[in-house]
């Protein structure tokens, strides 16, 4: 049952009032003056408060103004019933707080539709209130479940990354410098996951940190960085000499014995960074960083390495850094160009094709050196867009120069190891060379000994499939990469290129000889054409033309051109 508190000085108002609302399930309270209503508000606990203007001492409108102002109260529907019908009188009651009002005389059907309007305005305000308070409760529950979360790791139950930012911001707030945080990353767990799934490598992360707990000190904290991240915050070290048995040890009794899960022996392996507290830091997060580049120092080195962090790495690291960012933009500018390299036929000196080579064009450094960019578009991918743009383009350029009646002409396109692992590769090769109208089989594609020798069935596989596009294949830099003999025969390849690193020093009886020649004489055998890249001086010519090097390409030729000097050297009349 509602409850509705009538406030009027005269007793027959609350009368035709009563009458008026006779046969609704309400419960009405009187008072005859302001004073009194407020007094009688906590007795009442009104749901909605009829209330009179023109009243002796307290006027109706400071009552609905003092009513507003408690906080228990505020929210308690009000409805004006007065005789003023000015618009003036009405602002005011409004500007008090007053949610509704009533004209006298009193209407029964008006004053039961602004009632019921009001009991239901003020039925959804408390359920509202209500939610807000279940709400509150569930926020704070959830707060604290949250604090539980940011300071613990939920699989192993170790402190967080938080937790150990906020130990070392102590650290640094106290002014200790004999500390070191070390940075641990477990080598291709990925692989874990993939072969026996999430739940074997949520037991394997278990495990590890059980055995990495158990190299703890007093004192000191191991958290769980996420993933297969751990990092330890050592106390009391004061130098290399300190840390580094510290190290070794994780690495032998962490990592040496296999690791039983789920019936299956498991090797792991880990790197691990380590930096040592100094003076410089200022944030926690500095020597977290310093001891994660040294963890990636570590990983370029190969598996169950580790490495200490010292102020060249962070140089190298923003080098690093620079460089992919202008890698990126490099692409969206337009920045990269496609020289060529002419390929001779060392017996005619006569152009038989040439090599694509792409080159970065800085803005401001100017031309960028291939040793500098090339690396850091493997490791990051871009190799795979750049590489594509050079093979369109070259092969855009030797169907003009087809166009032009040299027929004979081969165009040889370098694939890296990314490139030839790319899933779209044969759909990326099939699109350009619809796009282009190039004959294929003056195509060469030249792919790296240890890119084939990775899967070398899955190569076989991939180069018959270039076969039957009638594209040739070349093996680059043949005898520098994991040995291929065995599968030479099985290789459907058309041309080796001996590396420069033999034809730099080739003479008579010099191992770098026999090596150029065993590469020549088995060419022959497999009935396969060979070149030689790196051709400098007439003496290393000489000595490849006595041999039986069919092909070859240097600077004693031509360094790598763009297309307009290949024209004007070659093509024009002048060059003919």
């Amino acid at each position: 049952m509602f409850s509705i508190l009538v406030v009027d000085d005269e007793p027959d108002n609350f009368c035709v009032i009563e009458s008026l609302l006779n046969g609704e399930d309400y419960q009405l309270q009187y008072a005859s003056h302001g004073q009194t209503a407020l007094e009688l508000l906590d007795l009442f606990q009104p749901d909605v408060i009829l209330l009179d203007v023109m009243m002796p001492g307290i006027d109706g409108i400071e009552v609905c103004r003092q009513i507003k102002a408690m906080p228990q109260w505020e929210a308690v529907p009000i409805i004006v019933v007065t005789a003023l019908t000015t618009k003036r009188d009405l602002a005011r009651c409004l500007e008090a707080g007053a949610d509704d009002f009533i004209s006298k005389p009193v209407n029964r059907l008006e004053l039961n539709a602004r009632v019921r309007s009001m009991l239901r305005i003020h039925l959804q305000y408390q359920q509202l209130e209500l939610f807000n308070t279940q709400l509150e409760v569930m926020v704070r529950q959830r707060t604290a479940q949250l604090q539980t979360m940011i300071f613990e790791d939920a699989l192993t139950n170790l402190p967080s990354r938080v937790f150990l930012l906020q130990k070392l911001s102590e650290i640094l707030a106290s002014g200790e410098l004999s500390y070191g945080v070390i940075y641990l990353d477990c080598d291709e767990f990925k692989l874990i996951n993939g072969s026996f799934g999430y739940a074997v490598g949520n037991q394997l992360l278990l495990a590890i940190s059980q055995r990495l707990q158990d190299c703890l000190r007093p004192g000191d904290v191991l958290a769980r960085m996420g993933g297969d991240e751990f990092c330890f915050l050592l106390h009391q070290i004061e130098d290399v000499q300190t840390l580094e048995p510290f190290i070794k040890e994780i690495l032998q009794s962490c990592f040496h014995a296999p690791f039983v899960i789920a019936d299956c022996e498991i090797f792991m392996t880990a790197c691990l960074g380590a930096a040592l507290g100094n003076g410089m830091y200022q944030i926690p997060e500095e020597p977290l960083q310093d001891a994660d580049t040294a963890m990636y120092k570590a990983k370029l080195r190969g598996k169950g390495c580790y490495q200490i962090f010292d102020c060249q790495m962070s140089l190298a690291m923003l080098n690093r850094l620079t460089l992919e960012n202008d890698l990126h933009r490099a692409i969206t500018h337009e920045e990269f160009i496609v020289y060529y390299q002419p390929i001779v036929n060392l017996q005619t000196q006569k152009v038989a094709g040439f090599e694509a080579l792409v080159r970065w064009q800085h803005p401001d450094r100017g031309m960028v050196s291939p040793g500098e960019f090339i690396p850091c578009m493997e490791e990051t991918g871009l190799i795979v867009l750049i590489g594509m743009m050079v093979l369109k383009q070259a092969c855009q350029q030797l169907y003009l120069w087809q166009q032009q009646g040299w027929n004979e002409l081969t165009i040889s396109v370098n694939l890296s190891v990314r490139q030839f692992s790319c899933p779209t590769l044969l759909a990326d090769i099939d699109r350009i060379l619809a796009e282009t109208a190039v004959n294929p089989a003056r195509l060469k594609l030249e792919i790296t000994e240890s890119a084939i020798m990775e899967n070398a069935e899955l190569a076989i596989a991939l180069m018959e499939q270039f076969r039957s596009r009638q594209i040739q294949i070349s093996i680059d830099d043949f005898g520098t990469g994991y040995s291929s003999l065995g599968y030479l025969h099985r290789f459907p390849v058309d041309m080796l290129k001996i590396d420069r690193s033999f034809v730099h020093q080739i003479q008579a009886g010099s191992r770098n000889y026999q090596v150029v020649n065993t590469i020549i004489t088995l060419s022959k055998q497999l009935e396969l054409a060979v070149v030689a890249e790196g051709i400098e001086t007439q003496e290393q010519l000489q000595w490849l033309q006595q041999l039986g090097c069919e092909f070859g390409q240097g600077y004693l030729f031509s360094k790598p051109l763009p297309v307009r000097e290949i024209n004007k050297t070659y093509f024009s009349e002048q060059g003919r």
